[in-house]
């Protein structure tokens, strides 16, 4: 073990839609005006929150989710991307004490882990004194929290702030920070929760988040209760030597799939992979490549481009039939599958790689995290080998044939219900599903991958007798 000295701060809301998100990407936008290096992370495993860090503070954020990677893994991984910076800020999910079943990965067992302060941000829009309350109750419902402050959001005016601000003083909880409704400051938002910064110009609003945080919150204090954390006992970092280059993997990274963890793509090339970004949105070819993995993303917001891209589609299915490996996650389903129905009934060739056809759906179709215990051997595990990961989508993949003779990839299992269903898809090359899996969680996935990949070059079709 080592000691980390990092100042480092959580900032927990009392529930989803408190505003931890605008908070957090004003402070990181303000610090990093000072000059401050920041390194930013979300708990939970969310893929849109990080993206809004990403354009506040110039870093990419890191997810912090211990059932999607255990947290001896974990802690390295905030050691290794923490280090070298002035602060660490993390944003929390949902409420402090939420997460998955039995407080799994919740914001405050992510505190304790990186043993923390925490400042609650409370929305006051509707109420006055029972502010007080509410902070009172968070802090006395686990004493293992080091809940050290609060920030009130959404204040309606100055004798609005004097209210709340008074009863907390009566309680000597502190007061980090007094934001008034800024209604300039709201960020789109969309089926899946906030719009990908990929997709608007948001900039200007992550300005005007820093500019109202510098003016509202108390920074100084922020940084010096994040400095009071105090060193912290880490893995000792591990010697990570470059490893000779087995197989190039083509990543699709584009305006349509945008959701990768960093650390996740990282543990690809600790196995030997070399990461080759391509877009399915605009590129006419695949490059030269021994694999593809196909993230998750917003294939249904540019299925019409992504059906006019006849060239890209025909590339990977032609890639499929020789037999190149291929991982998908969700929006990579969606785009391997025949079809997308879209929103309004319109349906659109994708890829052509599954026999199914993907409707998008009014309400949210699932959520959570899951197991997927593998229905045969395939391109990540043997079969009845389980993966840990989480589902969030909007569309349900209708298979071609009669269910019962789709070659389905996983036994999924819900963690919150213990439901149990078959999905995804899997061939003696492909593997797609709605699963969303981190690779630091699941490293035997990662290393078969890429060796398949490998195996795949030795054939005569992958990318390396393709003049690399």
């Amino acid at each position: 073990m080592g000691q980390l000295n990092i100042p480092r701060v959580v900032i927990a809301g009392v529930s989803s839609g408190a505003g931890k998100t605008t908070i957090v990407t004003g402070i990181l936008s303000a610090l990093a005006e000072r000059g401050l290096k920041v390194q930013s992370y979300k708990v939970g495993p969310d893929y849109i929150d990080p993206g809004f860090h990403r354009l506040a503070s110039g870093k990419s954020a890191h997810n912090l989710d211990t059932w999607l990677v255990p947290p001896d893994c974990l802690s390295e991984i905030f050691a290794g991307t923490a280090a070298g910076n002035d602060l660490a800020v993390i944003e929390g999910v949902m409420g402090l004490y939420d997460g998955g079943r039995s407080g799994v990965s919740s914001t405050a067992a992510i505190a304790k882990m990186l043993n923390a302060p925490v400042v609650l941000v409370i929305d006051a829009k509707s109420m006055g004194e029972s502010a007080a309350a509410i902070a009172l109750g968070f802090k006395m419902y686990d004493p293992e929290v080091n809940l050290a402050g609060v920030i009130i959001n959404r204040l309606g005016s100055e004798s609005h702030r004097l209210m709340v601000c008074e009863a907390l003083g009566k309680l000597g909880i502190p007061v980090i920070g007094a934001v008034f409704r800024n209604n300039e400051l709201s960020m789109p938002e969309r089926h899946l929760g906030l719009t990908p910064v990929t997709e608007h110009e948001a900039a200007a609003t992550v300005a005007k988040m820093g500019h109202q945080v510098t003016q509202q919150v108390a920074l100084d204090e922020l940084i010096k209760l994040a400095g009071a954390a105090g060193p912290l006992s880490v893995p000792s970092l591990r010697a990570i030597n470059k490893p000779a280059i087995k197989a190039r993997i083509g990543v699709a990274q584009d305006e349509v799939f945008t959701f990768y963890y960093p650390s996740s793509l990282e543990i690809l090339t600790e196995f030997g992979a070399k990461i080759i970004p391509f877009s399915p949105l605009k590129d006419s070819h695949l490059p030269a490549v021994d694999g593809i993995v196909l993230g998750g993303g917003f294939p249904e917001m540019f299925v019409r481009e992504l059906s006019a891209n006849t060239l890209m589609r025909q590339a990977i299915l032609q890639a499929v039939k020789q037999g190149m490996p291929v991982y998908a996650e969700c929006g990579g389903l969606m785009y391997l599958a025949r079809q997308i129905v879209d929103f309004d009934g319109q349906a659109y060739d994708m890829a052509g790689v599954i026999p199914a056809v993907c409707h998008m759906q009014s309400k949210l179709e699932t959520v959570g995290y899951v197991e997927a215990t593998a229905l045969n051997d395939n391109v990540l595990c043997d079969g009845g080998a389980t993966l840990r990961g989480h589902e969030f989508h909007f569309s349900r993949m209708i298979p071609d044939v009669d269910p019962g003779e789709f070659p389905w990839a996983f036994e999924f299992k819900k963690m919150r219900t213990g439901a149990i269903y078959n999905g995804g898809y899997a061939s003696s090359s492909v593997v797609a599903s709605y699963l969303h899996m981190h690779f630091a969680g699941n490293k035997q996935a990662a290393a078969r991958f890429v060796e398949q990949c490998a195996q795949y070059s030795l054939t005569g079709l992958g990318g390396r007798t393709h003049g690399r």
